[in-house]
């Protein structure tokens, strides 16, 4: 076990370092400077000096710059009265520290990165259990914005997987042995909330590693945002406009990635970093470009056209929130479920982008679904029967609004059904085209047609369902 757990680490490690390597490589080759060290913002009230301290030797050095971009990423919350040591009590970073293999494993949390944690425990032949406070676990991924047969989906799996989960529980006390790193940790239980749990209900659970995975917080504490002027929220995010640029006294800070808070996704920091320097440099691009804003090359009936279309757009029923591309406001990347596809990189994956049904309600959208068994394409049903595939349309026009996915390959199957989204496909759009056999994109068809008969549709899952139950059931008993 510990030579696959090693073999592990260094593959990581080796990873890690290449892309590393990789970074410092692209930034030399655009003729970025680059200094390694820990910055802070000068108590001169000012903000555009930084004193940088090298992490080696601790000299510091003083940077100025006319402007300044803040990406310094987040780190794990870490909640008060867990005995964080980095050997047996882990947050979500310092777990990758682990030298060993354990064969228990404890997770508290019901997000994205708990339940990515519990299946690697799990695949590597750990004992896996995930301590949540929700009693109903599908409702916690429904909270972070999963469908509900998603949600369900996952859930169904990780219990299938054996993955024991502890619901409407919270650890009340750590025992965590001293000197005896073969001696189980104990971790008393309670109830959501403090109290006893339910008589049948664990009160404790036994581990050798115990993973806290209950969010992340913005790395900005060492910054001397004060300095700078610059007040960041209570969860120390910092608070920008639209342009991405801070309340600084100077005016000339920046901030992009996950120090403005969710999602803490490394695509969406990317989005807003480009954002944030075509706004900081925005009349040096247009210098560059040849770009003026009343120039007279611009094709006035271009723009009346894309006007009109915009207006007329059945998009636009849900206001600006559809908005991509140059035209949305980066800062709103937490909220807008059209900037980004989201992805549980679990197995299986997960992924949608776009409305579900239940977001299309409370925005006045008549909405229906069309449902897609991976068991119901021939490749789903050779090589990953488990897992689904559905549609969210609007019922008045067939517009597809949202595409929400659970099993193999999740993460890329995504981003076709992102396509039809923002190009305002609709149902009839997907059973025109041709989808080429046994590939899981077959599944968008199969789904377009359960959206036009549900009551067929219905029949055939319920027909696939049971072919699966009963191939599942003679592989165990084999």
């Amino acid at each position: 076990d510990d030579s696959v757990w090693n073999e592990i680490v260094t593959s990581c490690v080796e990873l890690a370092s290449f892309n590393a390597r990789d970074t410092v490589r692209q930034l030399e080759y655009a003729g970025v400077t680059y200094v390694q060290g820990y910055a802070a913002f000068a108590d001169s009230g000012g903000s555009s000096s930084l004193f940088v301290t090298d992490g080696d030797d601790q000299s510091i050095s003083t940077l100025t710059a006319a402007k300044i971009l803040i990406a310094t990423g987040s780190t794990p919350f870490r909640p008060g009265g867990i005995p964080f040591d980095g050997k047996r009590v882990f947050d979500s970073d310092s777990i990758n520290t682990l030298s060993y293999l354990p064969k228990s494993v404890a997770i508290t949390g019901s997000g994205i990165i708990a339940i990515e944690f519990a299946k690697i425990f799990k695949n590597l032949g750990s004992d896996v259990t995930l301590i949540i406070r929700d009693n109903i676990p599908r409702n916690a991924l429904m909270k972070i914005g999963l469908d509900k047969d998603i949600a369900a989906t996952l859930v169904a799996d990780l219990v299938r997987s054996g993955i024991k989960i502890e619901r409407g529980a919270q650890v009340k006390k750590f025992h965590v042995p001293k000197g005896n790193v073969k001696a189980p940790i104990i971790l008393d239980l309670e109830a959501k909330g403090g109290g006893p749990r339910s008589p049948t209900a664990a009160t404790d659970v036994k581990c050798d590693v115990y993973i806290a995975a209950v969010g992340r917080k913005p790395n900005t504490a060492n910054l001397n945002l004060a300095g700078a002027g610059i007040q960041p929220d209570s969860y120390g995010g910092i608070e920008v406009d639209s342009r991405l640029q801070a309340n600084a006294n100077g005016g000339d800070v920046y901030a992009a990635g996950d120090v403005l808070g969710r999602p803490f996704l490394a695509s969406t920091g990317m989005a807003q970093g480009y954002a944030a320097i075509q706004n900081m440099f925005a009349e040096d691009l247009i210098e560059k470009n040849g770009v003026v804003g009343d120039d007279d090359s611009v094709d006035k009936e271009d723009d009346d056209e894309a006007e009109d279309s915009a207006d007329s757009s059945t998009a636009c029923k849900i206001g600006e929130i559809c908005m991509t591309g140059e035209n949305f406001d980066p800062k709103s990347l937490a909220s807008n479920p059209f900037a980004f596809p989201i992805g549980v990189w679990s197995s299986p994956e997960a992924s949608y982008y776009g409305l579900s049904s239940q977001q299309c309600e409370e925005m006045g959208i008549d909405a229906g679904e069309g449902v897609a068994l991976y068991s119901e394409c021939l490749r789903g049903l050779v090589f990953s029967p488990n897992g689904l595939l559905k549609l969210v349309f609007d019922k008045e026009t067939g517009q597809i609004m949202g595409v929400h996915i659970c099993g193999d390959d999740a993460c890329e199957l995504i981003h076709y059904g992102m396509e039809l989204v923002k190009a305002e496909r609709t149902i009839d759009d997907v059973l025109s085209n041709l989808y080429s056999a046994v590939t899981f994109h077959e599944m968008y068809r199969i789904a377009a047609l359960a959206a036009q008969d549900p009551a067929g549709a219905r029949k055939r899952r319920a027909a696939a369902g049971k072919a699966l139950t009963r191939r599942n059931r003679g592989v165990r008993e084999q």
